[in-house]
């Protein structure tokens, strides 16, 4: 079997008649703050208390009541139905295409918008209305440039967009709630002015292009009749179909005639003597009718006025009469182009529909004074306590 170690050291045993005595260890004393613990309460206070409480005298004693007016908007596009449509009571209003709520987004924050703004209502006297001096953070140094007071705005203006609805929500600060919403109001109307331009210039790109086509398509028709007229006054003819078809009914008829000739002078011939006056008289009168068709086809195959080849004549004229029906289809078709891309132009209208009109503010929203305390309060410590951390790390490795 094997015994289980002893748990005490075995002492000796007391002789008969004895007490035993034991060794008692000393009282602890009393502990004491060592030079460690006094830099962790000093860098406490350092890089908390401190901050906090500048912070907190800041905030409470320096910094201006900033009022906010809020504004929402959205761009939105109406299109009216045909005439089919609107008959039947259907009106379509949509919204328009991101596109428009982008660029309107990125001017929200362009200097182009600043400068108006500033110029009409003087943005810098607005945000400056708290002394510099007494609220550095928070006011406005005038006169400063105008990328100072872009980056005020930035600021002092807050602006929210959502892309798959294409709303636009604004927060506007300032030191009284009456210049909170002008400022407001002049960024909402300045906005519906640049989409009023954007739909401007739309509706005249469309509609131009399209006067374009017509423009070409008239000139086109123009230069079809001129040279159609230069033909006639050039050939005296008005149609040269018309007149062909006159020829070719008049040798049509002395065809017909020769055909009558011949019959009668083979019934002559076989009827009479060889030497019978008759059959010399339809003799000649057939050779006459033969020299008329002769005559007749060589009008035409030239042309009595011009000398040119009647049939050519023809060609050219039915060429000319083409390219005018064509101008003419294509006149038309142009012409019904421009009037469709006036009138959707007339019907589709972009504007700004506010959701949130600009408010007056009754008291101060900002700055938030519990907030940016705790946040600051916050940080300290967490800088404080990773300041220890590292320096009791550093300290052990030695």
């Amino acid at each position: 079997m094997i015994n289980d170690p002893p748990t005490q050291a075995a002492r000796p045993a007391a002789p008969p008649g004895r007490t035993a005595r034991f060794s008692v260890a000393p009282v602890a004393g009393v502990s004491r703050l060592k030079r460690r613990h006094r830099i962790v309460f000093a860098s406490f206070g350092l890089m908390v208390l401190l901050p906090a409480l500048f912070t907190a005298w800041y905030l409470w004693t320096r910094a201006a009541d900033q009022y906010a007016s809020q504004v929402g908007f959205s761009v939105r596009t109406e299109e009216s139905g045909s005439a089919i449509e609107i008959l039947g009571g259907m009106t379509n209003l949509s919204g328009s295409s991101s596109s428009d709520a982008d660029i309107l987004y990125e001017f929200l924050q362009s200097q182009e918008l600043v400068a108006r703004v500033d110029g009409a209502l003087g943005l810098r006297e607005i945000w400056s209305r708290a002394d510099p001096d007494l609220d550095p953070i928070f006011a406005y140094h005038p006169p400063g440039t105008i990328e100072d007071l872009i980056d005020h705005w930035g600021r002092m203006i807050r602006i929210s967009y959502d892309g798959s609805t294409g709303l636009i929500d604004i927060e506007v600060r300032a030191f009284t709630p009456d210049e909170a919403r002008a400022v407001a109001q002049m960024i909402f109307d300045q906005s519906s002015e640049m989409i009023n331009e954007l739909s401007a210039i739309a509706r005249e790109d469309t509609i131009g292009y399209a006067r374009e086509d017509l423009d070409r398509a008239e000139q086109r028709l123009t230069d079809a009749r001129v040279a159609l007229t230069a033909f006639r006054n050039r050939t005296q003819i008005v149609d040269p179909t018309i007149d062909t078809q006159g020829q070719m009914g008049l040798v049509t008829n002395l065809q017909a005639q020769l055909a009558e000739a011949l019959i009668e002078l083979d019934i002559l011939s076989e009827t009479t003597r060889e030497n019978d006056p008759r059959i010399t008289q339809a003799e000649r009168r057939i050779a006459v009718i033969e020299n008329r068709i002769a005559e007749e086809r060589a009008v035409l195959g030239t042309s009595g006025t011009s000398g040119g080849a009647f049939a050519d004549l023809v060609g050219e004229y039915e060429r000319l009469v083409v390219d005018q029906e064509f101008a003419e289809t294509a006149y038309t078709a142009a012409l019904a182009a421009f009037d469709a891309a006036r009138n959707d132009a007339r019907r589709q209208s972009r504007y700004l529909a506010a959701h949130v009109r600009p408010t007056l503010a009754e008291s101060p929203q900002y700055p938030e004074r519990g907030l940016l305390l705790a946040t600051i309060v916050l940080f300290a410590f967490l800088i404080w306590s990773v300041t220890v951390l590292v320096a009791y790390s550093l300290r052990d490795r030695r």
